[in-house]
C-alpha cells in the first residue's frame, strides 16, 4: 500500500514537472462550433467549406509577447500532420473568426499550403487539436516555414498553452 501511495505521488509531481516546463501556465481555446471532444462540423472540413472555425482565446498571460496557433491530426496514419500554423500573433488577440487567419506570420502546412487545411481523414475518425501558445518573444521566421522550424524556434519560450481537441470521421458519398 505504501508503494503505491509514493508511486501516485511521483506520478503527480511528474505530471506537474512536465506541465511546468511545458509552460505550466493554462489558456483555453474554444468554439462555438464544436464543443471539447466533440464532432468538428463538416464544413470546417475537406467535406465542405474546408473553412477554419471560429476560435475564442482566454486566459492570455500578460507577460505574453506574441501567440502561435497550430491545428495538428496526431492520427494520420504518416504520424503527426500539420493543418495550420501560424505565429507572431499579436498577443491581445481573443477571437478568431469563421474563415479568417489571424494576423500574423504564416507556416507551411502538410499539404504544402499556407493557411488552414481542414480534417481530412483517409479512413475512421481522427482527432484534430487546436493548439494555442504564449510566447516570451517574437519569433524570427519568415512565413512559409514548416512545423519542425516553428516547434524549434518555440522550444523555451512557452510561458501558457492551451487546446482543444475535436473529432472528425470522413462524410460517406
Amino acid at each position: 500500500m505504501q508503494k503505491a501511495i509514493i508511486a501516485g505521488a511521483l506520478a503527480i509531481a511528474l505530471v506537474a514537472l512536465a506541465s511546468f516546463a511545458a509552460g505550466g501556465a493554462r489558456m483555453k481555446i474554444t468554439s462555438s462550433a464544436f464543443q471539447e471532444g466533440g464532432n468538428i462540423p463538416p464544413k470546417f472540413t475537406c467535406d465542405g467549406g474546408d473553412s477554419s472555425p471560429p476560435l475564442r482565446i482566454a486566459e492570455i498571460p500578460s507577460g505574453a509577447k506574441t501567440l502561435a496557433l497550430v491545428v495538428d491530426d496526431p492520427d494520420a496514419p504518416s504520424g503527426l500532420f500539420t493543418h495550420w500554423i501560424v505565429w507572431n500573433i499579436s498577443p491581445q488577440t481573443n477571437a478568431i473568426a469563421e474563415g479568417s487567419a489571424p494576423q500574423g506570420v504564416q507556416g507551411t502546412n502538410d499539404f504544402g499550403k499556407s493557411g488552414y487545411g481542414g480534417p481530412c481523414p483517409p479512413s475512421g475518425t481522427h482527432r484534430y487539436y487546436f493548439k494555442i501558445f504564449a510566447l516570451d518573444r517574437e519569433l524570427n521566421l519568415p512565413s512559409g516555414m514548416k512545423r519542425n522550424q516553428l516547434d524549434a524556434a518555440m522550444k523555451g519560450h512557452v510561458v501558457a498553452q492551451g487546446e482543444l481537441m475535436g473529432r472528425y470521421a470522413k462524410q460517406k458519398r
